[in-house]
């Protein structure tokens, strides 16, 4: 069953770990990798990666990317969504700090932001707004 607008935009607002595909180029199938992500229902979406990254390469080159949030409980349900880049922009402390409280335990993001910090380099913030949606909850099993 697809989701309605409300649900699937509920879902997606969850932190879930995404699979984010990019258009790798002739002769490459698409890069597919995991990915924190920050969103809020009803607005745009934007992750945050290397500003030397493959992956930034591959967006910027594209303009475009989806990403897939699934579960398997209580019910085996899915959101993919994509589409175009709106924007990118240096990453701050405050957004790696936003997106790392978004995953991990309170007590664990300022350590974590301390090394990612230290050891990840430059980052970017790239913004893109939902396009296309597929989603389905397939109820359970």
């Amino acid at each position: 069953m697809a989701l309605t607008r409300e649900e699937r935009e509920q879902f997606l607002a969850e932190p879930h770990v995404a699979a984010l595909a990019v258009d790798a180029g002739a002769g490459r199938a698409p890069l597919t990798v995991p990915i924190w992500y920050q969103y809020e229902p009803g607005g745009d979406l934007w992750i945050m990666t290397g500003a030397e990254s493959r992956k930034h390469e591959l967006i910027r080159a594209a303009g475009r990317f989806s990403l897939l949030v699934e579960r398997v409980e209580p019910t085996i349900r899915y959101v993919s969504v994509e589409g175009p880049v709106l924007d990118t922009r240096p990453g701050t402390l405050a957004d790696l700090r936003e997106i790392s409280a978004r995953y991990l335990p309170a007590g664990k993001v300022e350590g974590y932001v301390e090394f990612a910090a230290k050891n990840h380099g430059e980052q970017v913030i790239v913004r893109m707004r939902p396009e296309r949606w597929v989603t389905s909850d397939l109820g359970t099993v």
